[in-house]
């Protein structure tokens, strides 16, 4: 076994190899603290043929016994991935993308196995710079090594790897990928944290990644193999230059056209004469290898106009916003509803208010933890005018979805002061560039609509890149055709105060400090003006809740009191449901929470459990219904589920022969409460409350 190691942050991050997983062509063990995590790197040698992407496969995989757990459910043992092995996957699949040798396409898969799960918070980065290592030592044609930390701010401190322990106080969390030159990748979020916060977290986080990759190098220098060959690819300049003659002049306008629809209809126009052209002179021509240096044309055009003439595809200026539309309460049964169109890209998202039984309930190596914001998004094919078949939410709608509920959640109001259970549905009705920063908009337009008092309304934006050697192009509002054709995506979300989310991907092998910077700036001029028109369809949140919503009120109980509202075998709060349609939620600190759309079966559900949980007070008179009848007097309930001793002495002034003789049961009778015992058995009078009640008649005819 071979390995070498490197502090960060005052723990040993040392990376191992040579003992486990020795036929994949890469595998390093990776160990920090006692979290540790197995990577693994194969590639097919034969290379795949007739596909437009590079076809590589991230798995991330927690083990159940690496947190000392058996897993839940009915098959006891790990299945289909979790949302959070999906997010962690895409986590990791992005900043090692751009790093393999061009031309290299052999199908390619990585996976990292968590073997062991300690509290330092980061099994998941731990597996970018693992996965990295082996790529690195194997034959596989990776050039570059990879690093990530997590980096946070804690009381004002710039944190590298924050434990668990830290999370909940961090005001800033953030993973950070990067190369020794540049950083490729940051993703995570804020309590509207300034743009400078930002910088300086990932300036912190990229020397501490360089340490890292450091250690990558000497790992390879000690172990690594020869780089398999690449076949070089052989270009057709015969068929470019032929399809550059038929189709450059047409594509120059094509390009242009600001309508999405109107200008792929007409490119593929061009590209179907142009393959009947060739093929009339060639019948052998290979119509995927037309396509190919097509696209190829259509990038150079896009990328030529922008970066050399300032013209965008659809005739806009470099920091210029598309047209924004928002429309609210667009669903009558929704609790909170909204469209945002901006552009060629529609959302529209509808918000849900539940109880504390609608929460999730999350199984992971942390223990059972319970979500009560959700927020999931949806990307139906339709919304590019596409036909595939339904499957459940892919990595880009799970990836999409969080990045939209990160963006939200630091300005939802505390469970204290709204006690409900939020899920934000956003379905993409139409798609033209950053649909999950629509859903962000949206979201913000949905809550205000519902009456959520959110603390600032949330709006995020989408950036792009064009680099060309020392040209560069930062694009605001970018659409499909410049995510597609550009260098970088980058995505702020946040509200007027500070940045909330934040999540950069490049294509490229990184991007300067100086265009982050720049880049960040006129993110936080295009969020104010998204945030403007937002706010001049709603200004702040409705003052009340939709009338299709529940209402909730809580009240806090003692411990003691649990099972009376509870009752033998559920039978107590059974019945105040059945009676009044409201529900009930009880949890182990006595917190009651009643729910209902209807405020008269909610005051009359409040009313029943006061009366349970209240306590008899002596001296204080009550309306009781005779439960029991005895030989020496008579139970009396006087509080729901608490009962009282009316002895028979105490039933009237005069003397009583037999309890019958003045009771029988279900009798409503008015009683004093004269004595409460040190069991809390309660003693209770009729003759006195008689005697109170002729005294006070008195009084008021005086």
């Amino acid at each position: 076994m071979t390995s070498t190691e490197v502090i960060i942050s005052e723990k040993n991050l040392i990376l191992e190899t040579g003992l486990l997983a020795k036929q994949a062509d890469g595998s390093v063990v990776a160990r920090y603290g006692e979290t540790m995590v197995l990577a693994t790197a194969v590639a097919n040698k034969a290379t795949v043929e007739g596909k437009d992407f590079f076809p590589l496969t991230i798995d991330y995989i927690e083990k159940a016994y690496s947190a000392g757990k058996i897993p839940g459910g009915f098959l006891k043992r790990e299945g289909r991935l979790s949302e959070k092995e999906v997010l962690t996957s895409r986590l990791i699949d992005r900043p090692i993308r751009p790093l393999f040798k061009k031309g290299f396409n052999s199908e390619t898969q990585g996976m990292v196995s968590v073997l062991s799960y300690g509290d330092e918070n980061i099994a998941d980065i731990l597996g970018i710079t693992a996965i990295s290592a082996a790529l690195l030592i194997s034959d596989i044609p990776f050039e570059d090594a990879v690093a990530a930390v997590r980096v946070g701010r804690l009381d004002g401190n710039i944190v590298i790897n924050p434990g668990f322990e830290d999370m909940a106080s961090l005001d800033l969390s953030l993973v950070v990928a990067g190369t020794a030159d540049a950083v490729t990748m940051v993703e995570g979020g804020g309590l509207e944290v300034s743009e400078d916060v930002l910088i300086a977290a990932i300036d912190a986080a990229h020397i501490e990644i360089k340490k890292i990759i450091g250690a990558q190098n000497a790992l390879r220098e000690k172990v690594g193999k020869p780089k398999r060959a690449v076949a070089e690819v052989k270009e057709n300049d015969v068929l470019a230059a032929a399809l550059n003659d038929l189709c450059i002049a047409k594509m120059k306008d094509s390009i242009r056209i600001p309508d999405k629809l109107i200008r792929q209809k007409t490119l593929d126009g061009i590209l179907d004469e142009a393959v009947k052209q060739l093929s009339a002179s060639d019948p052998d021509v290979n119509v995927r290898e037309i396509a190919k240096y097509f696209e190829h044309l259509e990038q150079g055009l896009v990328r030529n106009s922008i970066l050399n003439e300032g013209i965008r595809a659809d005739g806009r200026g470099m920091d210029d916003i598309r047209k924004i539309d928002c429309h609210l309460n667009m669903l009558p049964r929704a609790h909170g509803s909204a469209l945002f169109v901006r552009g060629e890209t529609q959302a529209l998202v509808a918000v849900t208010l539940g109880t504390s039984s609608d929460e999730q309930r999350v199984d992971s190596l942390d223990g059972d933890t319970y979500k009560s914001f959700m927020l999931h998004y949806n990307f139906p094919p339709f919304s590019v005018g596409e036909v595939k078949p339904l499957r459940s939410p892919g990595r880009r709608e799970i990836g999409h979805g969080v990045l939209a509920e990160r963006s939200i959640k630091s300005v939802l109001p505390s469970a204290d002061v709204f006690p409900y259970t939020i899920r934000i549905v956003s379905d993409i009705l139409e798609s033209n560039g950053s649909s999950s920063m629509a859903s962000v908009c949206g979201a913000t337009l949905a809550l205000m609509d519902a009456g959520v008092p959110i603390k600032a309304p949330v709006a995020g934006i989408a950036m792009g890149l064009i680099k060309e050697g020392d040209k560069v192009v930062v694009l605001t509002d970018i659409l499909g055709l410049e995510d597609h054709f550009g260098d970088m995506d980058f995505k702020v979300s946040g509200t007027k105060t500070g940045i909330t989310a934040f999540q950069m991907d490049v294509k490229i092998k990184g991007v300067s400090r100086e265009i982050m910077v720049g880049a960040l700036e006129k993110a936080r001029l295009g969020r104010l003006h998204i945030l403007g028109k937002i706010s001049e369809a709603i200004a702040e949140p409705r003052a009340d809740l939709s009338k299709n919503a529940p209402r909730i009120f809580q009240m806090k109980i003692r411990a003691d009191k649990i099972k009376d509202v509870i009752g033998s075998g559920g039978k107590v709060i059974k019945g105040i449901i059945e009676q009044t349609g409201v529900k009930i939620d009880i949890n182990d600190e006595g917190i009651v929470t009643i729910a209902s759309s209807d405020e008269a079966s909610l005051a009359k559900a409040r009313a029943i459990v006061e009366g349970i949980v209240e306590d008899a007070v002596i001296g204080r008179i009550y309306k009781g219904k005779v439960k029991k009848i005895m030989d020496f007097g008579a139970f009396v309930e006087i509080l729901p589920g608490t009962d009282g001793l009316l002895h028979i002495s105490q039933i009237s002034d005069k003397r009583v022969n037999k309890v019958t003789d003045e009771l029988k049961e279900d009798d409503e009778v008015m009683v004093k409460v004269i004595e409460i015992d040190r069991a809390g058995k309660i003693k209770l009078s009729r003759k006195e409350a008689m005697k109170d009640a002729a005294k006070q008649a008195e009084t008021s005819e005086a």
